[in-house]
């Protein structure tokens, strides 16, 4: 096989969802994830680490390799006669950085002039369309807990994940800090909102996804308090029966956050979000919701993962550990086992 060029990035996020983007420099016209070129002498994860630590003035392990790209060789992106697979990327997985590490990042004027942690579905609108979908697959393979994504013109060569299957992305929430108050719902709050961890008998939990134009978020099964409610309860039930077809028992109230302003809502001022914890008893055939155009994508997370997808940052994972506690205390329930994410099958599935 003729030899081609090796290039290697490496994927970084901060805790609450963002991925890392270098903005263009005057030299490019294109942001990108840190990088590096090597020679056939260096091992890839040598070349990526050195680099990294010149560009950044950051040492990271680089544990895992998320993804490995190659081009085909007719592929718009490939310079003229570079030889078939032409440029191998190897993604390795940069982890989270703490604070600390995000203070003491140091760039080299000369090559870049900036960097910023976006959102994904903003990142890829400031990269080549192919490294958006390799930066995606990386990003997802690690939430997803899934195997090395592999990859030829920014595709899947194998099964596709069921994150990418969907398009899910994170929503980043800079700085999010919002606390779950334990107690009662205090009366000048109404609640706006109830959502559960809907835990199936193995200790994972459900999620739902609602495709859009640019992509889907994951929330917690539940939604909006309306009238005919008789309490938030009501809601969670109908909701998770109508978006997830997921029939519920035992809810459990966790707390609730503070919403200052209702601006989702019209803008109705100070409003309670309600958070519970419910176990899944019957998962049904997907259907599409009453104000859907579409099934809503179905998947079985750890809490972990889904505290991680829902980007809350600490405090979703505080809320998440709750939710297990209570799933164990009251039901009985396991801790879930690390698993790769799971798409919940259109036909529904029998619990054990």
């Amino acid at each position: 096989m003729p030899r081609g060029s090796a290039l290697r990035r490496s994927s970084l996020t901060r805790s609450a969802g963002s991925c890392w983007c270098t903005p263009p420099t005057a030299r490019t016209t294109r942001g990108c994830c840190p990088e590096a070129s090597s020679n056939p002498a260096k091992h890839p994860h040598i070349t990526c680490r050195r680099e990294i630590t010149e560009e950044l003035g950051l040492d990271l392990p680089l544990p895992a390799v998320l993804a490995v790209h190659s081009f085909s060789h007719d592929h718009p992106d490939l310079q003229p006669a570079t030889p078939c697979p032409g440029e191998v990327r190897f993604v390795f997985n940069g982890g989270t950085l703490t604070p600390d590490q995000v203070q003491a990042i140091r760039l080299p004027h000369e090559e870049l002039s900036e960097y910023a942690f976006l959102e994904t579905r903003d990142a890829v609108q400031r990269l080549r369309p192919v490294d958006g979908q390799i930066m995606l697959a990386a990003y997802r393979a690690r939430l997803g807990n899934t195997a090395t994504a592999h990859l030829v013109d920014g595709r899947h060569i194998l099964g596709v994940p069921a994150l990418d299957r969907h398009d899910v992305h994170v929503r980043y929430r800079p700085l999010w800090d919002s606390p779950l108050h334990r107690g009662p719902v205090p009366d000048r709050l109404p609640v706006q909102q109830a959502w559960a961890w809907c835990f199936v008998p193995d200790g994972r939990v459900v999620l739902v996804a609602d495709p859009g134009p640019r992509g889907a978020l994951p929330m917690l099964p539940g939604g909006t308090v309306e009238e005919t409610d008789a309490t938030p309860e009501g809601t969670l039930h109908r909701e998770a029966a109508e978006e997830a077809q997921l029939t519920l028992a035992d809810p459990v109230r966790l707390g609730w956050v503070l919403d200052e302003t209702g601006k989702v809502y019209g803008g109705v001022g100070p409003n309670a979000r309600l958070r519970l914890a419910a176990r899944v008893t019957a998962v049904g055939p997907a259907a599409v919701a009453p104000a859907a155009s579409r099934p809503f994508a179905r998947l079985l997370a750890t809490p972990a993962q889904a505290a991680a997808l829902l980007g809350w940052g600490p405090p979703g994972a505080r809320q998440a550990q709750l939710a297990v506690d209570i799933a164990r205390e009251r039901w009985g329930l396991p801790a879930a086992r690390a698993a790769a994410i799971e798409e919940i099958p259109a036909e529904g599935m029998r619990l054990s």
